[in-house]
């Protein structure tokens, strides 16, 4: 399986297909080619929802408290961890909702299944894997999808951990994973395998934009192993005080986190922070 795992898909996909985005917020500016590129302000929502139906942090209610925090918070990018297929397009209809006049868009990555090489499955029978929710503008210009599974893998367990970025006509590179839990080695080396090497290699084949990774990398500030040993330099992290994290590179400026009660409805918070990107910055973070 290690040729499946490196070998990550790209697709160039329409809005009519599922796809994920970062666009402006509603009331942003837009920059022309004349006037000083003006901040670009983005709420970011992590969540892992546990709707798998077969973790016994299953409650079946982590749906219907995420459309709530959706519509509460009107956050312009979600990233979601362990959902099923059909929870994306359900999030992208509410999502839509507080975002009219805007186009919303989502993607989905499946984890694999080592046994059978397929996907994990839900019990209800739906593909299992990370999602991402945007808006953009206009829903004219294609976007490209780049998803995969990580190269290293813990043997024993049979999900294989993956990995989901958009490309947003070069202004964003937008970013989910969920990692290894049962070894948390294996989830220190994932981290920097797509941090320190996937994520690189995408923006040298797209060109630079700056990168914002939402997830649940099962690995903590002050822990063994420290999730701070798989920061790159050029990087920098928010967290809500346990596993979930939000990195991004240092054209982005993190503010403003907060957690978001989910009230038993899944086993972690949501984690809600503010981005600024500057569009007066150089296109590469200082070195």
């Amino acid at each position: 399986m290690a040729d499946r795992s490196f070998r990550f898909l790209r697709r160039a996909l329409a809005v009519g297909c599922l796809i994920a985005a970062a666009g402006l917020p509603a009331g942003a500016s837009v920059t022309n080619s004349t006037d000083a590129a003006e901040p670009t302000i983005l709420r970011v929502l992590q969540l892992n929802l546990c709707n798998s139906g077969r973790a016994g942090c299953y409650t079946g209610r982590s749906l219907t408290r995420a459309a709530e925090v959706i519509s509460a918070e009107a956050p312009d990018l979600v990233t979601l961890n362990e959902i099923c297929r059909d929870d994306v397009t359900a999030l992208e209809r509410v999502f839509a909702a507080v975002h009219t006049g805007r186009v919303a868009v989502s993607a989905f990555q499946a984890a694999g299944d080592r046994p059978s090489g397929a996907d994990t499955r839900c019990r209800n029978g739906q593909p299992y894997g990370v999602g991402l929710l945007t808006h953009v503008r206009t829903p004219d210009t294609p976007r490209a999808v780049y998803g995969g599974f990580h190269p290293t893998q813990d043997v024993a367990d049979p999900e294989e951990r993956s990995w989901l970025c958009v490309d947003v006509d070069g202004a964003l590179l937008a970013c989910t994973t969920h990692l290894a839990a049962t070894g948390y080695r294996v989830a220190l080396t994932q981290c920097r395998h797509l941090l320190d090497t996937i994520l690189p290699t995408i923006r040298g084949r797209a060109g630079y934009a700056p990168v914002v990774l939402g997830g649940d990398l099962n690995l903590r500030d002050g822990g063994d192993p420290d999730v701070r040993s798989c920061t790159p330099p050029g990087h920098q992290r928010i967290d809500d005080g346990a596993v979930q994290h939000i990195v991004a590179t240092l054209d982005v400026t993190l503010c403003c986190r907060r957690s978001v009660a989910m009230h038993g409805a899944t086993d972690h918070p949501g984690l809600l922070a503010t981005l600024s990107i500057d569009g007066n910055r150089p296109g590469r973070p200082p070195t």
